[in-house]
């Protein structure tokens, strides 16, 4: 553990700097505001009391988030090193967490890049006219149209058979899909192109993909609002259920999304950091990262929940129209007669004089408020929610390319942070050889990334994909910032820490940040983590599986996961962070054999032995 504070890296070597203030706080923007902020944060409002879910986001982001995200960004930049050699520096025991962070990044970027070629893949079919998701292809004999779409919906057969081509389960592997493969390697490329030259590149780049998505929300916001059903849409959103707040769950996924929101963990942040100026005031770095990302994602609500009211909207009238044009024809109604405004009354009449002949036409029950509870998050509400609603708007190609670029932009900003988090750590390790240009070691990597997310091209990709994003992107994070945090406050110690931000900011660290850093964030994480453990074991493990085989398709078959793929589930968790106790215990063990040598050394005078140098190695 160093002597006296944080130093300063030192190998001697000169370390990249950032060109200017704005292309850091973009690129930390741009990392923390990912694909999560537009299709998971909208999700949990809807299904958790609309603006009653912002009261334990607000309290998880106060008192968990910022104080996090605070703590890396100060530690990168007082070291001016990755996440390996931060806690290699505060101690040498701690050196698992820099590699548990690494691992853990290079196992979100894996399927992170499959999302943005699915978008890549979708934002090339928008330029279509009209959009193939918009109507079901013919069979193979011309003569009507493909029963699996016609089952389903076009937006529905589009994602899972002609993007997918899913697999009826995850036993059934299936082969690669060529499109996909292209897909994938076309966004692995472009991410390659912006990060060759590191931060010279990425600083350049962020000035489109972290600005770009607000410039298209504000488009989409302005339209959203003038569609009907937009004022049902918000009024879902922002209408308060204050008695869910007496839900655990509730409490807990505000808590493990405003955590998994700011990209704390990942160690792309502290790396980041690390090509500041130490006297930096990292305290309002933090503070403004933090809110602009949390205010970005009550801003992406509003219009995507305008749109699902438009929605909702469109499908209860769709539903009435089909009931008026079965009343109209059953009674010999004049047409114009029945409107979506009159339909109730003229249903309560003819239901009152002729009950059975309106029960035979067996009419469906239409609702504009189960309309608007049709909950979806993540490929969910992207590929199929926010797909079907597009067909319906005017010019419907311009706003599906509009929102895959804004998708593409998110995606991106969010992998340059997911691969600065891989690179880093390992020229800190020392792994790449001098004589190899970095551009050369960043296409051995990427290329490394994109042979192994190969298996997200399969059948059964999607399924797989699934896996990572629920047992990498979950129980690490939260261990790794639990080990993070108790290190910086108890194992550094609060005081040195206050010390080194005294001399970063200008002045010492306030009572909230200390308590906060001492009691509440590692509090709250270590209840977080007991708790998404606990509700995880008290579930067995399903996945949704596509069959049109299935008795009830189009609905989504429930699996239970096979037993060897539960225990690659239950690695995917571990793995990543067994490196903190291993790496823990071989220090701990290479610290006793160092003092045994010494020991023997000073026991058994050997005038040719080189006491410094044998303990030098050991240790």
């Amino acid at each position: 553990m160093p002597e006296e504070g944080m130093e300063d890296n030192k190998e001697g070597e000169e370390r990249p700097k950032w060109n200017n203030k704005a292309e850091y706080l973009l690129t930390c923007i741009g990392f923390a505001v990912g694909l999560g902020n537009v299709w998971r944060f909208p999700y949990l409002c809807q299904i958790y009391g609309g603006g009653a879910f912002l009261i334990p986001y607000l309290i998880a982001l106060v008192f968990q988030g910022l104080p996090l995200l605070y703590l890396e960004l100060a530690i990168g930049q007082r070291l001016r090193m990755g996440s390996i050699g931060v806690w290699n520096s505060i101690s040498p025991y701690l050196g698992g967490v820099g590699v548990a962070s690494m691992l853990v990044s290079f196992c979100v970027s894996l399927f992170y890049n499959t999302i943005v070629a699915w978008v890549l893949w979708y934002l090339f079919n928008s330029f279509q006219e009209p959009l193939p998701w918009s109507q079901c292809p013919l069979n193979h004999n011309n003569t009507g149209y493909v029963e699996e779409c016609v089952e389903s919906t076009p937006v529905n057969y589009f994602w899972y058979r002609q993007t997918l081509n899913i697999t009826p389960n995850m036993e059934t592997s299936g082969s690669l899909q060529w499109w996909m493969v292209v897909s994938l390697a076309t966004a692995w490329s472009i991410v390659y192109i912006c990060f060759v030259r590191g931060i010279e590149t990425i600083g350049k780049a962020v000035y489109v993909t972290a600005t770009f998505p607000y410039l298209v929300l504000t488009i989409f916001l302005v339209r959203a609002l003038t569609l009907p059903g937009a004022y049902e849409g918000l009024i879902y959103l922002f209408t308060p259920d204050w008695e869910i707040l007496k839900n655990p769950q509730v409490w807990l996924d505000a808590a493990t999304q405003i955590f998994f929101s700011l990209s704390v963990a990942f160690g792309g942040l502290i790396s980041f950091s690390s090509y500041n100026s130490q006297k930096n005031n990292c305290e309002k770095d933090a503070v403004l990262v933090g809110v602009i990302n949390s205010a970005t994602s009550i801003y992406a609500s509003i219009p995507i929940f305008a749109i699902l009211g438009f929605k909702a909207h469109t499908n209860y009238v769709t539903c009435l129209n089909g009931n008026i044009l079965a009343l109209t024809n059953e009674f010999d109604i004049s047409d114009m007669n029945i409107t979506v405004e009159n339909y109730e009354q003229w249903f309560d009449s003819l239901n009152g004089t002729h009950p059975s002949r309106v029960s035979d036409l067996k009419l469906k029950t239409c609702d504009l408020q189960t309309f608007l509870d049709q909950s979806a998050s993540g490929t969910g509400l992207a590929f199929i929610v926010f797909t079907e609603a597009v067909i319906s708007m005017p010019g419907s190609q311009v706003w599906a390319v509009l929102f895959f670029i804004m998708l593409f932009s998110l995606g991106l900003s969010s992998m340059f942070g997911n691969l600065e988090g891989i690179l880093t750590p390992l020229h800190d390790l020392k792994l790449v050889p001098k004589w190899m240009p970095n551009e050369l070691f960043t296409a051995i990597i990427c290329l490394l990334l994109f042979l192994m997310a190969l298996i997200f091209c399969l059948g059964s990709g999607n399924y797989w994909l699934e896996i990572f994003n629920s047992y990498v992107g979950s129980v690490p994070f939260l261990i790794i910032a639990f080990f993070e945090i108790i290190a910086v406050a108890y194992i550094y110690g609060i005081g040195r820490f206050s010390d080194d931000l005294e001399f970063m900011t200008g002045h010492r660290p306030n009572i909230f940040w200390k308590v906060c850093w001492l009691v509440i964030s590692p509090l709250m994480l270590f209840v977080v983590l007991v708790a998404y453990v606990a509700v995880q074991a008290q579930t067995p493990p399903t996945y949704a599986a596509w069959n049109p085989d299935y008795v009830n398709f189009p609905n989504t078959e429930v699996l239970p996961y096979p037993d060897w793929v539960f225990a690659i589930c239950v690695l995917l968790s571990s793995v990543p962070v067994i490196s903190i106790p291993l790496v823990a215990i071989y220090r701990l063990i290479c610290c006793m054999s160092g003092r045994h040598s010494k020991d023997s050394l000073h026991n058994n005078p050997n005038p040719y032995a080189n006491e410094d140098y044998v303990v030098e190695l050991l240790l």
